[in-house]
């Protein structure tokens, strides 16, 4: 087994015995990695609190014959204390890991993924924004190459009057080609502030009925191309 070093959000975790933990790595260098943190459950554990889901940190392991891989060191890069103490923040923060977890490739190098998703904690520990879950999964969707179309029917290539959200298709329609659910136009203008360059714009929003509606549309796009909902959105919805 060959020892190497990464950087890392802690996606998730698992119970592994009595003392052990797995956690799913989002790693800069090596991608989605499975890894093993032996003792960490023990009240004596050196770097227990530091593999916590949302931590990012620096780390060195060993690479495992098998699909998981042994956690040796582990120092935190950024600790993102407000999220922890703060159920806002922490339900936002949950939402950004399933996605990114649901997205990622096992062992396949996704730098910008990695990037985006330290990018988007940091933002929620700093700032909190409303808006930041929804626009984070519309540009997740542009970096897989999958974002809605929002800016001309994706039936006829209509751009002029109402258009209508229409998930399934890939993006809005006209109500001539129909099929679609009514959205506002701020609510797209916003969105297509997002995919477009203006995500500080969108991030400066207040909360209210455009940012919930940009969020639920995002959402939806997500979902579907996932094809299974986001749990971690009813601890976001509840709080």
């Amino acid at each position: 087994m060959s020892l190497y070093r990464d950087v890392a959000v802690v996606v998730r975790t698992h119970k592994l015995g009595e003392a052990d933990r797995i956690v799913v790595l989002m790693t800069r260098s090596t991608g989605k990695v499975r890894a093993v943190a032996k003792g960490v459950r023990r009240t004596g554990s050196k770097f227990g609190s530091r593999l916590e889901p949302g931590s990012y940190v620096s780390l060195q392991l060993h690479e495992g014959r098998g699909e998981l891989d042994i956690v040796t060191q582990a120092e935190t890069v950024e600790a993102y204390r407000r999220t922890r103490e703060d159920l806002s923040r922490l339900g936002r923060a949950a939402a950004l890991l399933e996605a990114v977890e649901q997205l990622a490739q096992d062992r396949q190098p996704a730098p910008r993924l990695h990037d985006m998703l330290v990018g988007g904690l940091r933002t929620i520990d700093e700032r909190n924004p409303p808006l930041v879950t929804g626009a984070f999964f519309l540009k997740l969707l542009a970096v897989e190459g999958v974002a809605p179309e929002l800016d001309a029917c994706v039936s006829c290539g209509e751009e002029d009057g109402d258009l209508m959200l229409a998930v399934e298709a890939g993006g809005v329609r006209c109500r001539s080609c129909g099929g679609g659910r009514a959205v506002s136009d701020e609510a797209l203008a916003v969105s297509r502030a997002v995919l477009g360059g203006g995500l500080n714009v969108a991030l400066s929003l207040p909360e209210g009925a455009v940012t919930h509606e940009v969020e639920a549309i995002a959402t939806s796009a997500l979902e579907g191309h996932i094809e299974r909902r986001l749990r971690s959105l009813h601890v976001v919805h509840d709080v």
